[in-house]
This record gives C-alpha cells, sequence and structure tokens, in this order.
C-alpha cells in the first residue's frame, strides 16, 4: 500500500477498513455525463471540491437560518448550519466506519437550494409556484441545472441522490446519505436552541425537562449523545439510526422549538414581510420576464417561467432579495447635481 498514490491509495484504504456497508469510492454508479476522472481524488472528493467553489455555496453565508438579518456576529447562517451539519455527518461516518468523503459531500450542497428568509421564503415560493417549490429539489437542480451558467456541476449520482433525499421524509440510497438526514435535525435542532437562547427568545431552563434528562443540557451533551447512540444502534449494520429513546426526546425538542421559536407571532410578523416581498418580485417578473437577468431570460427558453422565477428568487440571499425589491418598487430620489448644491 504505501507505492500506491493518488486516489488508488484512498481506494486501498477504503478496501481495508470500511464496513461492507459503506459506499465505496470506486464502485460509484457515476455521473450524468461521462468525463475524464482525476489521477489523485476520487470522485466524492472531485464532488465535494466542486460543491464548495460554486456561486451557490459562496451566496450561503448571507441567506437566513433562523432570525432574519440578526445583529451580532454569532447567530448562524444557512453557511454555518451546512459546516455544522458537515461536521456531524462526517462524526457519524467515521465511528461507522462509512465513507466520509461522501457523506461530507452531500452535507456541504445539501441546501444550495434554499431561499432567502429561510423556511419562510420556501413556504411562500412553495405557495406561488404552480407545481410547488422544495428547497431539497431545488438544491438538486442548483448542481444539475444552474451552476456554471447552466451546464451544472455534473456530480456522483451518490451525492445527488442525498441532497436530494436529505429531509426526513426522503430514502437515500446510501448509509451516508442516511448520516447526512440525521445530521440535519441534529444540527438544526441543538443550533437553533443555542441562537433563540442568544436571542433572548428562550432560556435554558425553559427546556423540556425529560429531553434535557434524556439528551443532556448543552448543546455539546446533547449532539455527543445522539452520535453515541446512533453509533451503539447502527455500528456492524446496515442502518443508521439512533435510539428509539434518544430519538423520540430528537423529535419531541424539535416540536418545542417550532412551538416556542419558529412559529410565534414574532416569526410570523416576518415571514409576512418576505411573503410580500417575493410575491410582489414573482408577480413583477411573470408580468415583464424581459426584465429577469440575462441568464434566468435564457432559462426561460428551455423551462416554464414559473420554475425560472423560483430559480431566480430562491438564489437570493436575503440582502439582495431586499435590495432587488427596493430598486422595483422604493421611489429612487435624483441625485443632485452640482448646481442643485450649489443653489442650496
Amino acid at each position: 500500500m504505501e507505492q500506491l498514490v493518488g486516489k488508488e491509495r484512498t481506494y486501498r484504504i477504503e478496501e481495508l477498513f470500511f464496513s461492507p456497508y459503506a459506499c465505496r469510492s470506486d464502485r460509484t454508479k457515476g455521473r450524468l455525463r461521462e468525463e475524464e476522472p482525476c489521477n489523485m481524488r476520487t470522485d466524492f472528493q472531485r464532488d465535494r471540491d466542486r460543491i464548495i467553489y460554486s456561486k451557490a455555496f459562496l451566496r450561503l453565508k448571507n441567506k437566513t437560518q433562523v432570525f432574519f438579518s440578526p445583529e451580532g456576529d454569532h447567530f448562524r447562517t444557512r453557511m454555518t448550519h451546512t459546516i455544522d451539519v458537515s461536521q456531524i455527518a462526517r462524526s457519524i461516518a467515521r465511528s461507522l466506519a462509512l465513507n466520509e468523503d461522501l457523506a461530507e459531500a452531500i452535507a456541504l450542497g445539501h441546501d444550495l437550494g434554499h431561499t432567502p428568509f429561510g423556511h419562510a421564503g420556501e413556504r411562500v415560493l412553495n405557495s406561488l409556484a404552480a407545481n410547488g417549490f422544495a428547497h431539497n429539489v431545488q438544491s438538486l437542480r442548483v448542481v444539475d441545472v444552474l451552476e456554471k451558467e447552466g451546464r451544472g456541476l455534473n456530480l456522483t449520482f451518490e451525492v445527488r441522490d442525498g441532497i436530494l433525499n436529505h429531509k426526513q421524509s426522503g430514502k437515500p440510497a446510501t448509509l451516508e446519505g442516511k448520516a447526512v438526514s440525521l445530521a440535519d435535525r441534529i444540527a438544526y435542532v441543538n443550533h437553533d436552541i443555542e441562537d433563540a437562547i442568544r436571542a433572548g427568545l428562550l432560556h435554558a431552563e425553559d427546556l423540556p425537562k425529560e429531553e434535557v434528562r434524556v439528551l443532556g443540557s448543552t448543546s455539546r451533551d446533547r449532539i455527543n449523545t445522539m452520535i453515541t447512540s446512533i453509533y451503539e444502534n447502527s455500528i456492524g449494520k446496515d442502518r443508521v439510526a439512533m435510539g428509539e429513546k434518544e430519538a423520540h426526546a430528537l423529535e419531541n425538542l424539535r416540536s418545542f422549538m417550532f412551538e416556542k421559536v419558529y412559529i410565534t407571532p414574532l416569526s410570523r410578523k416576518e415571514e409576512e414581510r418576505a411573503k410580500r416581498m417575493l410575491s410582489a418580485m414573482y408577480e413583477y417578473f411573470l408580468k415583464d420576464r424581459e426584465r429577469l437577468p440575462a441568464f434566468y431570460l435564457s432559462l426561460a427558453e428551455q423551462y416554464p417561467i414559473e420554475q425560472v422565477l423560483c430559480d431566480y428568487l430562491s438564489s437570493m440571499t436575503d440582502k439582495f432579495a431586499v435590495a432587488v425589491f427596493n430598486n422595483i418598487f422604493i421611489p429612487h430620489s435624483w441625485a443632485l447635481t452640482e448646481k442643485d448644491i450649489e443653489d442650496i
């Protein structure tokens, strides 16, 4: 093995140490379009790199996770959530001898299609579009169609499948995809709790006592408890699953967060603002598609205009959405000329 280099060495390591249920890098089902392989990186490693260097990934840093345009440096964004999910998914994959590169690639790409203004934006687009809108489906469209000026990233089947099926209702084809799906729920529930406490919407003592007893009183303890539970219930098995007690506690915490944080009078007020902005822009471009940016106008020649409007609006960061809305609907002052200044 010492003489092997590049991806051949990775293949050999996987052969020796991976679980028999892991997805081996040399057994991918391939890409949508054939292309020359890389000598150094496996296909899953290449997918990870393509996602990291994509425009959609860069935009995640300015998209809402829970709180719209939060004041403060330590609230999570869609980017930091994605990194959280990647870290947890890698920990799960490593503990179960699964393919860590595949889990990382799926995790980094799972939210690329998310809207501005978090799940509020997703609900708005879902209500506007004739065929509905779901961020996991849009994430797949981002990597298949929208990136690289319409050429897409041409990712492997396994990464694309994991992105599409990362929601709780999904059924990933690989154990690595299942690890990401669990990691997503673990990350957003625990880290949203931290943000809600930081924002003053919750106090630590408000958390349900039985769930705290089962999982732990801090985010660190809860994440460690759940990863340990996944390991104990999945090691050596063809599954990735949390223990019943811990899974039940996680779902109860998730329900608690919906009641106390996600769906509250304050969040509904913010969602109404997001709805007005996105609805107004959707109708504006639907009536006059010629005002769309050139790339999206070209897409409208191939896809239904309703889909293209979802492509454009979901690609926006929070700040860009506000800026576009203001540019369209807010009256602009005439710029002062030198003569105006002299007359003042």
